[in-house]
């Protein structure tokens, strides 16, 4: 199995916490709990910007909910965050903390690069 990039969003999937995130989104957005969200959405879609750099990055991405990943990976942590699932490993390489600290997408951008080559360095990777 190949490397997977991992982002999950501090956000449930179903179609009510939905309709509840894209209201709060709109009406106060600086109390949103989901930077991720925030930084890579725009009200109705996910932002061209955003696609065009998931896009172009050398590793699968996959992109889940909380639930879906509490599901999947019997794990709870502080979300959102990013993971390298590699084989039967999962590594959380940036945290709520640092994701949370993005002010905008450019930012964001610069961290998943930064901490993807800084994961190839240490593991030898081909990412």
């Amino acid at each position: 199995m190949k490397q997977q990039l991992i982002f999950v969003y501090n956000a449930n999937s179903d179609s009510f916490s939905s309709l509840i995130d894209f209201a709060h989104k709109i009406i106060s957005p600086n109390t949103y709990n989901c930077n991720l969200c925030s930084l890579t959405y725009g009200n109705f879609s996910v932002k061209k910007e955003w696609k065009d750099f998931v896009q172009q990055l050398a590793i699968e991405t996959i992109f889940l909910h909380k639930d879906e990943f509490e599901k999947l990976y019997q794990s709870q942590t502080n979300l959102p965050a990013v993971f390298i699932k590699e084989k039967d490993s999962l590594k959380e390489i940036i945290s709520a903390e640092e994701i949370n600290q993005c002010e905008n997408l450019f930012s964001l951008k610069e961290l998943i690069s930064s901490k993807l080559l800084l994961y190839a360095k240490h593991y030898h990777s081909n990412i």
